[in-house]
């Protein structure tokens, strides 16, 4: 048994181990004894084996063949993971390590645990034919299954290509190491033959390309240490499970505090930019904020942070980046980030200075309404607690889909500079006294005039706050202990959406 036990620890031998670190990667044991607790990991189906006996298979069997599968802790609640093992025949999918992860897969949605992939494989085991084929399916199907079940993580450590890409398109973040991880439905020599490109494998598929062109890894990092640790911070901000909630933490960040930073962080000009993370960072405790696709779509911010010690997914426009308007990327994005948090009870913090939505052929021909709806979807579907603030602007149907009230957000609040119209002042005033600037003798200054006169009387706060569109206009730099309060009021909510099988989101 001790034999046979050291012997499925080597995995595919000590010169494939070799091998698996000259190429800067760590073996797929090394990798999860540095993403759980020190000893907690306990492997399941350490001396399994394949069962092909064809194209000489036969003699060539490894104990737990090209997969790990087990469970552990992190910060001392229980996961499950897998890890792909390259060193024995590439990493490669068979009909038993098809049957070892759903085992896992399957654990976990029964426990109430979530889930993570480590991504290192050739692919679909070419002489097994139809049975790994069958074995990737009842992968998916277990991906689709426990969506919204278990927060699913998958983490790119190798390549990653043609149908093993889909497994981790399903769940719910990818991480991804810079020079090793690779996705791609195709590799650079089937699309060299097909399209005449010529791209290298990074190129194609590599952690930068996904992580700021495509948009789907959400994480990039450039070691494998780095990148395990920052999936335990993202484990650490929350829950188990759909029925659970999020993680409580001690803080000592004082609920209470204010920043009077904040009443002078946005600009008089009302066309200059600053940065929305500088508000995150503000009000969120301890300065502490994991950001979600930090470099896909950078004209919103989203990710996870804390407040009073409880998490929360915030999501802000950024002014910093094509002045915070919504395009299709931003939309794509961030209507993922608010379904995430509604499927795992993480109440969302909106910060809004949106001017409106992408104009231009290439928005519209790709698809704009149908990507906006998206974020329309999500947020009037959501039922965790929403608490939204406008710093700025909030033009049009921009302001409706960012968390306003009519989308059911429960608490909706500005500051002062907050401005809510059908569009900016320049433009409405251009539209509605065209003929009356026309006829003025000097048609710069009666512009200016009735400008001012238009902010006065409709885009300010007021007016909606009037209307109860807007519960509150507060003082920017109380914005922390106000959405504090808001969040502890609305702990308890509950909220529930008509009868269905399910709705049918614009994708």
């Amino acid at each position: 048994m001790i034999r046979l036990g050291e012997q499925a620890r080597l995995g595919g031998g000590q010169n494939r181990i070799d091998q698996q670190h000259q190429r800067g990667k760590l073996t797929a044991r090394e990798r999860l004894a540095v993403l759980m607790d020190e000893g907690t990991f306990q492997e399941i189906d350490r001396f399994v084996t394949h069962r092909t006996t064809d194209f000489g298979l036969a003699d060539r069997t490894v104990l737990g063949d090209a997969v790990v599968t087990g469970y552990g802790n992190i910060d001392g609640r229980q996961v499950f993971a897998y890890s792909q093992d390259f060193t024995v025949f590439g990493g490669s999918l068979s009909e038993v390590v098809g049957q070892k992860i759903c085992k896992v897969m399957d654990l976990a949605a029964k426990t109430g645990c979530p889930m993570i992939g480590i991504c290192d494989s050739g692919g679909a085991r070419i002489q097994e034919g139809a049975l790994s084929l069958a074995a990737y399916g009842d992968i998916f199907l277990r991906n689709t299954m426990y969506s919204g079940v278990v927060p699913q993580i998958s983490i790119i450590m190798g390549p990653s290509a043609g149908g093993a890409v889909y497994s981790p398109a399903i769940t719910d973040f990818i991480f991804m190491v810079r020079g090793t991880g690779q996705m791609y439905i195709t590799g650079p020599d089937v699309v060299r033959a097909v399209t005449g490109e010529d791209v290298t494998h990074d190129q194609l598929g590599g952690a930068d390309a996904h992580g700021s062109r495509s948009g789907v890894a959400h994480f990039v990092y450039d070691t494998e240490e780095d990148c395990l640790a920052e999936v335990r911070r993202l484990v650490s901000f929350l829950p188990l499970n759909n029925l659970d909630d999020p993680p409580v933490y001690r803080t000592a960040d004082n609920s209470d505090r204010t920043d009077d930073s904040l009443r002078t962080i946005v600009p008089p000009e009302p066309n200059r930019p600053y940065d929305v993370r500088e508000v995150i960072y503000s009000i969120v405790d301890d300065e502490e904020f994991m950001e979600v696709q930090s470099t896909y779509a950078p004209n919103i911010v989203v990710g996870f942070g804390r407040m009073g010690g409880r998490t929360v997914g915030l999501v802000g426009n950024q002014p910093a980046f094509l002045a915070g308007v919504l395009d299709i990327n931003a939309s794509a994005k961030a209507s993922r980030f608010v379904r995430f948090c509604d499927c795992f009870n993480v109440p969302l913090v909106t910060l809004v200075d949106v001017p409106g939505f992408m104009p231009g052929t290439e928005q519209e021909y790709g698809g704009i309404i149908r990507h906006g709806a998206k974020l329309i979807y999500a947020y009037a579907e959501a039922t965790v607690p929403k608490v939204a603030i406008i710093t700025r602007k909030a033009y049009g149907g921009a302001y409706i889909v960012m968390s306003s009230k009519h989308l059911r957000s429960d608490v909706n609040l500005a500051w002062p500079s907050a401005e809510i119209a059908v569009m900016g002042p320049d433009g409405a005033v251009n539209i509605i006294y065209r003929e009356e600037i026309a006829r003025a003798d000097e048609p710069d200054d009666r512009r200016a005039e009735l400008i001012t006169n238009y902010q006065q009387r409709f885009t300010n706060p007021y007016v909606a706050a009037n209307r109860g569109y807007l519960d509150d206009v507060i003082d920017p730099a109380q914005s922390r202990p106000v959405i504090i309060r808001a969040l502890e009021m609305l702990q308890n909510k509950r909220d529930t959406l008509p009868a269905k099988k399910h709705g049918n989101i614009p994708l």
